[in-house]
């Protein structure tokens, strides 16, 4: 259990804390919530000539007002609960076991009702806003390079579009050796439009059916692939290893 004297120093600790949050709420107006409106608060006479970007703004620094102002008041009622305890003698003892809370604890955090061991905070949640999910890539959830896909996903989307110009520049991209405009978006030295390496060069009708194999450098770089792999080039690339361009 606490001694006197360290619930003494415990006590001017928390009283300090009062005092220090209760003035700096006078001094700017429990953070200028005092002032209704917006135009109140930065001196406006009427929004009807501000930019709608202004208004976001200004709505914004609000928001961030009111949560300042809600942390520091809950704060106040930790400090208010201390001292209320210290009054009724169960100060420094954890309210779900019983058990005396450490006094280095109690220095760092004097208005812990808890141990360490039955803190709310104790565990560190690892779940994200759901927004991560779609927003992070820029493509979103939506790509299967790493399931050994074929079909045309949302990363294939991506480059469809962004291969006419993105924001990026070369200083700004990830990759240093990209420095070139047309570089600048994923994978860029992927062929647009293919999922495997043989529909770059292999031609058919109408009807689909194989017509003969165009001479370009996917072909090229397939046969360099099969020569590299000590085997023949049948027609339409039956039989033939399938490659990554990512290995080119």
């Amino acid at each position: 259990m606490l001694s006197p004297e360290q619930q003494n120093e415990l006590k001017q600790i928390l009283m300090d804390e009062k005092k220090d949050l209760e003035h700096r709420l006078k001094e700017n107006d429990d953070f200028d919530i005092e002032n209704a409106l917006n135009q109140e608060s930065i001196g406006e006479l009427s929004n009807y000539d501000n930019h709608p970007a202004d208004h976001g703004s200004e709505l914004f620094e609000r928001e961030k007002d009111i949560a300042l102002l809600e942390h520091e008041e809950e704060h106040l009622q930790d400090i208010l609960r201390a001292l209320k305890a210290m009054e009724e003698g169960t100060y420094g003892v954890c309210e779900i076991c019983n058990q005396p809370i450490p006094e280095e604890r109690l220095q760092a955090l004097p208005t812990a009702t808890r141990c360490i061991e039955h803190t709310p905070n104790h565990f560190v949640s690892e779940n994200r806003p759901v927004e991560e999910d779609i927003l992070r890539p820029g493509f979103g959830k939506f790509e299967y390079d790493e399931q050994d896909a074929t079909l045309y996903d949302a990363e294939d989307a991506w480059q469809e579009v962004a291969r006419y110009g993105t924001s990026e520049t070369p200083s700004d991209f990830w990759e240093q050796e990209k420095n070139h405009y047309n570089e600048m978006f994923v994978e860029s030295d992927e062929p647009i439009g293919l999922t495997e390496a043989v529909e770059g060069f292999l031609l058919a009708d109408i009807e689909g059916n194989f017509i003969g194999i165009a001479a370009n450098d996917l072909h090229e770089i397939y046969e360099r692939k099969l020569d590299e792999a000590g085997i023949m080039s049948t027609v339409g690339g039956l039989g033939a290893p399938t490659w990554d361009y990512d290995d080119e």
